[in-house]
């Protein structure tokens, strides 16, 4: 037989080998997520380890989940992924096409029409990619077999996210219950988020909204009720109706450097002020803020973060996945602006 026939009949046979290779869950591990699941959500466990039993370990999952771009990537760099010519001008065209839908969840809710439009252009491009990997598979891979880094400060850490991910993977049998849906075939992104708008099973379980009427939560079909939902999860996170997100800092020449405690706006202007950081246009009132600092590419920006700042970031716990929902937000306003003016 020629070697290259040898070694093709070589792989041909470790190729069961390989397959039967892949990662199962800890057993006890696997006890405690079936007590879970029927004590928190009334799952039975025989219908709960069935699901497992479907359940696909996916290493490239793993793989995306040590790399997201909100770790690896600076502002100049993360900023232009999302804020292009192109998400621009289709996020106008998005607006355009569903302006009276947007209005009447903006009237209703005080979320600016834009920003649910940007959330959807910066999150699945518009719903022109709401994720290929299958939901079960990456919630199982991540909830099994988080990444672990081998540091040990982010133990502890690494524990909470797989704890995390395993319920949601518990969540997402449920929903799937509760909204008729075929769990065996949602898709989504590497990290288990659905839609539109990429909710977390949890997500949708507590915050979609029945936008048409129909009776049913559909954040994959439904315009309508991705609107609603996305809505309602920035009003359920404190959304201020007329208040501002951002306001750029200048910082005193003087000034040490500051490190805000967090994202919530928790300091009031005087406070930062005290510090060297103060807008650069007046704010009218009195408002509470964090400091954001951002490398861009003209150098440093320091940006103050009011509450509205902070609920974006519940989406998205990113200070520049905020920065970049609101920047595409206002491109977005300001192309609906130019097209309503006489």
């Amino acid at each position: 037989m020629r070697p290259i026939l040898l070694r093709l009949s070589a792989l041909l046979l470790l190729w069961p080998l390989a397959a039967a290779a892949a990662p199962t869950p800890d057993p006890a591990l696997r006890e405690a997520f079936l007590a879970h699941a029927a004590e928190r959500y009334g799952l039975a466990a025989d219908e709960v380890g069935a699901w497992l039993a479907k359940s696909t370990y996916r290493q490239g999952i793993v793989n995306a989940m040590a790399r997201p771009a909100e770790r690896t990537k600076a502002w100049h760099e993360y900023r232009p992924i999302f804020i292009s010519d192109r998400r621009i001008a289709d996020g106008r065209a998005f607006l355009a096409r569903h302006r009276e839908q947007l209005a009447k969840v903006e009237a209703d809710t005080g979320v600016p029409a834009e920003l649910i439009v940007a959330i959807i252009g910066v999150e699945t491009s518009y719903g022109g990619n709401t994720g290929s990997h299958q939901v079960l598979d990456a919630l199982y891979t991540l909830g099994f077999f988080y990444p672990v880094s081998g540091d040990p400060a982010q133990v502890e850490r690494e524990a909470a996210r797989g704890r995390f991910f395993r319920d949601e993977l518990a969540q997402v049998m449920l929903l799937a219950r509760e909204e008729q849906l075929d769990l065996a075939a949602l898709k989504g992104s590497y990290a288990g988020a659905m839609g539109y708008g990429q909710f977390m099973p949890s997500s949708y379980r507590a915050y979609a909204r029945d936008g048409d009427g129909d009776g049913r939560r559909d954040l994959f079909g439904s315009l309508p009720d991705v609107f609603a939902s996305i809505a309602n999860y920035f009003v359920a996170h404190g959304w201020q109706p007329g208040e501002p997100v951002v306001a750029l800092a200048h910082k005193d020449e003087s000034a040490e450097a500051f490190v805000a405690d967090g994202l919530e706006a928790k300091y009031s202007l005087a406070e930062l002020g005290a510090r060297g950081y103060r807008p650069a246009e007046a704010q009218g009132h009195d408002l509470k803020a964090t400091l954001v600092t951002l490398e861009g590419s003209g150098g440093t920006e320091h940006w103050l973060g009011f509450q509205n700042f902070y609920a974006i970031t519940r989406y998205n716990r990113s200070p520049m996945y905020a920065m970049a929902v609101h920047q595409l937000s206002r491109e977005i306003a300001a192309g609906a602006e130019v097209a309503a003016a006489p």
